[in-house]
Protein backbone atom coordinates (compact mmCIF):
# COMPACT_ATOMS: atom_id res chain seq x y z
CA UNK A 1 0.00 0.00 0.00
CA UNK A 2 1.39 3.04 -0.65
CA UNK A 3 1.32 5.94 1.62
CA UNK A 4 -1.36 8.63 1.70
CA UNK A 5 -2.05 8.23 -1.61
CA UNK A 6 -1.77 10.87 -4.51
CA UNK A 7 -5.17 10.70 -6.38
CA UNK A 8 -7.70 10.51 -3.35
CA UNK A 9 -11.58 10.69 -4.32
CA UNK A 10 -13.56 12.58 -1.51
CA UNK A 11 -16.52 9.51 -1.58
CA UNK A 12 -20.03 10.16 -2.19
CA UNK A 13 -22.44 8.67 0.23
CA UNK A 14 -25.08 6.25 -1.93
CA UNK A 15 -28.42 6.83 -0.29
CA UNK A 16 -31.04 4.10 -0.36
CA UNK A 17 -34.86 5.35 -1.71
CA UNK A 18 -36.03 5.51 1.94
CA UNK A 19 -32.82 8.33 2.22
CA UNK A 20 -31.06 5.57 4.43
CA UNK A 21 -27.02 5.13 4.00
CA UNK A 22 -26.97 2.18 1.52
CA UNK A 23 -23.77 0.82 3.06
CA UNK A 24 -23.80 -2.42 -0.08
CA UNK A 25 -23.52 0.27 -2.68
CA UNK A 26 -20.67 2.14 -0.46
CA UNK A 27 -18.47 -1.36 -0.77
CA UNK A 28 -19.11 -1.42 -4.11
CA UNK A 29 -17.91 2.28 -5.12
CA UNK A 30 -15.42 1.88 -2.60
CA UNK A 31 -13.81 -1.05 -4.61
CA UNK A 32 -15.10 0.82 -8.06
CA UNK A 33 -12.68 3.33 -7.21
CA UNK A 34 -9.57 1.11 -6.91
CA UNK A 35 -10.53 -0.13 -10.05
CA UNK A 36 -10.85 3.37 -11.85
CA UNK A 37 -7.00 4.04 -10.52
CA UNK A 38 -7.63 5.78 -7.33
CA UNK A 39 -4.68 5.31 -4.94
CA UNK A 40 -6.64 6.47 -2.34
CA UNK A 41 -9.98 7.39 -0.42
CA UNK A 42 -11.58 10.05 1.75
CA UNK A 43 -14.58 8.30 3.51
CA UNK A 44 -16.85 11.10 5.68
CA UNK A 45 -15.69 14.29 4.26
CA UNK A 46 -18.04 16.94 2.89
CA UNK A 47 -18.19 15.59 -0.59
CA UNK A 48 -20.17 12.33 1.61
CA UNK A 49 -22.60 15.00 2.75
CA UNK A 50 -20.80 14.69 6.16
CA UNK A 51 -22.82 17.62 7.93
CA UNK A 52 -26.60 15.01 7.38
CA UNK A 53 -24.37 12.16 8.00
CA UNK A 54 -25.01 11.02 12.39
CA UNK A 55 -21.58 9.80 14.28
CA UNK A 56 -23.14 5.93 13.85
CA UNK A 57 -23.33 6.11 10.27
CA UNK A 58 -20.11 7.64 9.47
CA UNK A 59 -18.28 4.78 11.78
CA UNK A 60 -20.41 2.26 9.79
CA UNK A 61 -18.94 3.90 6.78
CA UNK A 62 -15.52 4.04 8.02
CA UNK A 63 -15.69 0.43 8.39
CA UNK A 64 -17.31 -0.78 5.28
CA UNK A 65 -14.87 0.79 3.21
CA UNK A 66 -12.00 -0.50 5.36
CA UNK A 67 -13.84 -4.03 5.12
CA UNK A 68 -14.19 -3.68 0.99
CA UNK A 69 -10.45 -2.42 0.47
CA UNK A 70 -8.51 -3.58 3.02
CA UNK A 71 -4.68 -2.58 2.82
CA UNK A 72 -4.83 -2.36 -1.12
CA UNK A 73 -5.08 1.72 -0.95
CA UNK A 74 -4.77 4.97 1.91
CA UNK A 75 -8.16 5.24 3.58
CA UNK A 76 -8.41 8.79 4.98
CA UNK A 77 -11.64 8.92 7.72
CA UNK A 78 -13.22 12.62 7.91
CA UNK A 79 -13.48 13.01 11.42
CA UNK A 80 -13.41 17.15 11.26
CA UNK A 81 -16.36 19.07 12.80
CA UNK A 82 -16.28 22.96 13.97
CA UNK A 83 -16.59 21.15 17.86
CA UNK A 84 -13.35 20.12 19.19
CA UNK A 85 -14.46 17.65 21.92
CA UNK A 86 -16.95 15.94 18.87
CA UNK A 87 -13.82 16.02 16.64
CA UNK A 88 -11.99 14.13 18.78
CA UNK A 89 -14.76 11.21 19.75
CA UNK A 90 -15.06 10.84 16.08
CA UNK A 91 -11.08 10.53 15.40
CA UNK A 92 -11.18 7.98 17.93
CA UNK A 93 -14.09 5.99 16.68
CA UNK A 94 -12.84 6.27 13.22
CA UNK A 95 -8.62 5.20 14.73
CA UNK A 96 -10.91 2.32 16.28
CA UNK A 97 -12.01 1.34 13.32
CA UNK A 98 -8.92 0.59 11.58
CA UNK A 99 -8.62 3.89 9.37
CA UNK A 100 -5.13 4.60 8.14
CA UNK A 101 -5.57 8.52 8.90
CA UNK A 102 -7.77 11.23 9.57
CA UNK A 103 -8.77 14.62 7.79
CA UNK A 104 -9.42 17.71 9.78
CA UNK A 105 -11.60 20.27 8.11
CA UNK A 106 -11.51 24.04 9.33
CA UNK A 107 -14.76 24.70 12.31
CA UNK A 108 -16.99 26.18 10.24
CA UNK A 109 -19.36 28.75 11.27
CA UNK A 110 -17.63 29.40 14.43
CA UNK A 111 -14.80 31.57 12.87
CA UNK A 112 -11.78 31.21 15.17
CA UNK A 113 -9.26 33.18 15.07
CA UNK A 114 -5.42 31.83 14.03
CA UNK A 115 -4.78 30.86 17.46
CA UNK A 116 -8.20 29.08 17.68
CA UNK A 117 -7.37 27.17 14.73
CA UNK A 118 -4.08 25.98 15.66
CA UNK A 119 -5.19 25.17 19.35
CA UNK A 120 -8.18 22.72 17.92
CA UNK A 121 -6.18 20.78 15.68
CA UNK A 122 -3.21 20.52 18.19
CA UNK A 123 -5.84 19.28 20.89
CA UNK A 124 -6.99 16.83 18.14
CA UNK A 125 -3.88 15.84 16.75
CA UNK A 126 -2.73 15.10 20.47
CA UNK A 127 -5.23 12.11 21.29
CA UNK A 128 -4.09 10.05 17.88
CA UNK A 129 -1.47 8.21 16.76
CA UNK A 130 -3.03 8.25 13.34
CA UNK A 131 -1.18 10.78 10.38
CA UNK A 132 -3.78 14.05 10.46
CA UNK A 133 -4.67 16.17 7.04
CA UNK A 134 -5.48 19.52 7.60
CA UNK A 135 -8.16 20.96 5.53
CA UNK A 136 -8.69 24.66 4.46
CA UNK A 137 -11.97 25.39 2.36
CA UNK A 138 -12.41 29.06 3.70
CA UNK A 139 -15.44 28.85 0.75
CA UNK A 140 -16.97 26.34 2.94
CA UNK A 141 -15.73 26.91 6.22
CA UNK A 142 -15.91 31.01 6.72
CA UNK A 143 -12.29 31.27 8.09
CA UNK A 144 -8.66 30.52 5.73
CA UNK A 145 -6.05 28.28 7.73
CA UNK A 146 -2.91 30.97 7.60
CA UNK A 147 0.30 29.61 5.76
CA UNK A 148 1.81 30.40 9.30
CA UNK A 149 -0.28 28.71 11.11
CA UNK A 150 -0.56 25.80 8.79
CA UNK A 151 3.96 25.97 9.79
CA UNK A 152 3.54 25.69 13.42
CA UNK A 153 0.83 22.34 13.09
CA UNK A 154 3.27 21.04 10.50
CA UNK A 155 5.87 21.06 13.17
CA UNK A 156 3.22 18.53 15.23
CA UNK A 157 4.53 15.13 14.50
CA UNK A 158 1.53 13.72 13.00
CA UNK A 159 0.13 16.73 10.89
CA UNK A 160 1.91 15.61 8.01
CA UNK A 161 -0.22 16.74 4.98
CA UNK A 162 -3.19 19.43 3.96
CA UNK A 163 -5.61 19.65 1.81
CA UNK A 164 -5.71 23.33 0.39
CA UNK A 165 -8.92 24.21 -1.06
CA UNK A 166 -8.68 28.35 -0.75
CA UNK A 167 -8.10 28.49 -4.67
CA UNK A 168 -4.77 30.64 -3.86
CA UNK A 169 -1.81 29.41 -5.70
CA UNK A 170 -0.10 32.23 -3.79
CA UNK A 171 -1.04 31.10 -0.73
CA UNK A 172 -0.18 27.44 -1.56
CA UNK A 173 3.34 28.16 -2.81
CA UNK A 174 3.90 30.35 0.76
CA UNK A 175 2.56 26.76 2.86
CA UNK A 176 5.04 24.53 0.36
CA UNK A 177 7.95 27.45 1.22
CA UNK A 178 6.95 27.38 5.27
CA UNK A 179 6.35 23.92 5.77
CA UNK A 180 9.29 20.79 5.37
CA UNK A 181 9.60 18.67 2.58
CA UNK A 182 7.77 15.68 4.26
CA UNK A 183 4.73 17.80 4.54
CA UNK A 184 2.20 17.05 2.31
CA UNK A 185 0.20 19.43 -0.32
CA UNK A 186 -2.85 17.84 -1.64
CA UNK A 187 -4.77 20.15 -4.18
CA UNK A 188 -8.82 20.32 -2.90
CA UNK A 189 -10.09 21.82 -5.95
CA UNK A 190 -9.66 19.58 -9.54
CA UNK A 191 -8.78 22.60 -11.57
CA UNK A 192 -5.95 23.59 -9.80
CA UNK A 193 -4.37 19.84 -9.55
CA UNK A 194 -1.60 20.56 -11.85
CA UNK A 195 -1.00 24.29 -11.27
CA UNK A 196 -0.20 23.04 -7.75
CA UNK A 197 1.43 19.80 -8.32
CA UNK A 198 3.49 22.53 -10.80
CA UNK A 199 4.86 24.55 -7.03
CA UNK A 200 5.47 21.17 -4.72
CA UNK A 201 1.88 19.80 -4.24
CA UNK A 202 1.78 16.37 -3.97
CA UNK A 203 -1.66 15.22 -5.06
CA UNK A 204 -5.43 15.87 -4.98
CA UNK A 205 -8.57 15.41 -2.64
CA UNK A 206 -10.43 14.99 -5.64
CA UNK A 207 -14.42 15.14 -6.82
CA UNK A 208 -13.90 14.38 -10.13
CA UNK A 209 -11.84 11.21 -9.69
CA UNK A 210 -14.99 9.47 -8.94
CA UNK A 211 -15.30 9.39 -13.28
CA UNK A 212 -12.47 10.77 -14.47
CA UNK A 213 -9.86 8.71 -11.63
CA UNK A 214 -7.63 6.97 -14.40
CA UNK A 215 -7.28 10.03 -16.18
CA UNK A 216 -6.36 12.39 -13.04
CA UNK A 217 -3.62 9.04 -12.14
CA UNK A 218 -2.00 9.45 -15.38
CA UNK A 219 -1.77 13.05 -15.35
CA UNK A 220 -0.40 12.70 -11.60
CA UNK A 221 2.05 9.81 -13.17
CA UNK A 222 2.84 12.30 -16.40
CA UNK A 223 4.06 15.30 -13.95
CA UNK A 224 5.83 12.97 -11.27
CA UNK A 225 7.99 11.58 -14.06
CA UNK A 226 8.75 14.96 -16.04
CA UNK A 227 6.51 14.61 -19.30
CA UNK A 228 4.40 18.36 -18.26
CA UNK A 229 3.44 18.44 -21.96
CA UNK A 230 1.53 15.14 -21.60
CA UNK A 231 0.02 16.18 -18.22
CA UNK A 232 -1.07 19.54 -19.08
CA UNK A 233 -2.66 17.71 -22.38
CA UNK A 234 -4.65 15.82 -19.74
CA UNK A 235 -5.40 18.33 -17.31
CA UNK A 236 -7.00 20.73 -20.55
CA UNK A 237 -8.79 17.33 -21.61
CA UNK A 238 -10.21 17.38 -18.26
CA UNK A 239 -11.46 20.82 -17.39
CA UNK A 240 -15.16 20.45 -18.83
CA UNK A 241 -15.74 17.95 -16.30
CA UNK A 242 -13.87 19.98 -13.66
CA UNK A 243 -16.15 22.70 -14.39
CA UNK A 244 -19.26 20.78 -14.42
CA UNK A 245 -18.89 18.91 -11.47
CA UNK A 246 -19.42 22.61 -9.68
CA UNK A 247 -22.64 23.62 -11.35
CA UNK A 248 -24.16 23.81 -8.38
CA UNK A 249 -23.50 22.59 -4.98
CA UNK A 250 -21.02 19.83 -4.51
CA UNK A 251 -21.83 16.44 -4.46
CA UNK A 252 -25.12 17.18 -6.22
CA UNK A 253 -23.40 17.17 -9.81
CA UNK A 254 -21.12 14.25 -9.29
CA UNK A 255 -23.95 12.17 -7.93
CA UNK A 256 -25.41 12.74 -10.81
CA UNK A 257 -22.29 12.16 -13.07
CA UNK A 258 -21.95 8.76 -11.28
CA UNK A 259 -25.51 7.61 -12.44
CA UNK A 260 -25.23 9.20 -15.75
CA UNK A 261 -22.04 6.84 -16.19
CA UNK A 262 -23.51 3.50 -15.14
CA UNK A 263 -22.65 3.56 -11.28
CA UNK A 264 -26.18 5.06 -9.45
CA UNK A 265 -25.58 6.00 -5.91
CA UNK A 266 -28.83 7.04 -5.23
CA UNK A 267 -30.44 10.57 -4.18
CA UNK A 268 -29.16 13.39 -1.51
CA UNK A 269 -30.79 14.30 1.98
CA UNK A 270 -32.08 18.11 2.13
CA UNK A 271 -30.75 20.28 2.45
CA UNK A 272 -29.63 19.16 -1.15
CA UNK A 273 -31.59 18.50 -3.95
CA UNK A 274 -31.01 17.28 -7.45
CA UNK A 275 -29.86 18.83 -10.23
CA UNK A 276 -32.00 21.17 -12.53
CA UNK A 277 -32.81 20.15 -16.53
CA UNK A 278 -30.33 22.59 -17.12
CA UNK A 279 -28.01 21.91 -14.42
CA UNK A 280 -28.35 18.28 -15.61
CA UNK A 281 -27.91 18.86 -19.41
CA UNK A 282 -24.30 20.59 -18.18
CA UNK A 283 -22.95 17.78 -16.79
CA UNK A 284 -24.37 15.65 -19.85
CA UNK A 285 -22.68 17.41 -22.22
CA UNK A 286 -19.30 17.57 -20.39
CA UNK A 287 -19.65 13.54 -19.72
CA UNK A 288 -19.80 13.71 -23.75
CA UNK A 289 -17.18 16.07 -24.45
CA UNK A 290 -14.60 14.23 -22.06
CA UNK A 291 -15.63 11.06 -23.19
CA UNK A 292 -17.13 9.17 -20.41
CA UNK A 293 -20.57 8.37 -22.18
CA UNK A 294 -21.56 7.55 -25.66
CA UNK A 295 -24.17 10.03 -27.63
CA UNK A 296 -27.98 8.77 -27.43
Amino acid sequence: MKPYGRVIPAMVTPFNADGSVDYGRARDLARHLIDLGCDGILVGGTTAESPVLDAEEKTALYRTVIEAVGDKVWVWAGTGTNNTADSIEMTRRAEAEGVDGVMLVAPYYNKPPQEGLYQHFKAIAETTRLPVMLYNVPGRTGSNIAPETVARLAAIDNIVAIKEASGSLDQVSQIVAATPDEFLVYSGDDSLTLPILAVGGHGVVSVAAHVVGDKMAAMVDAFEKGDTARAREIHISLLPIFKALFVTTNPIPVKAALGLSGFDVGGYRLPLVPLSEPELETVRRAMLTVGLINAN
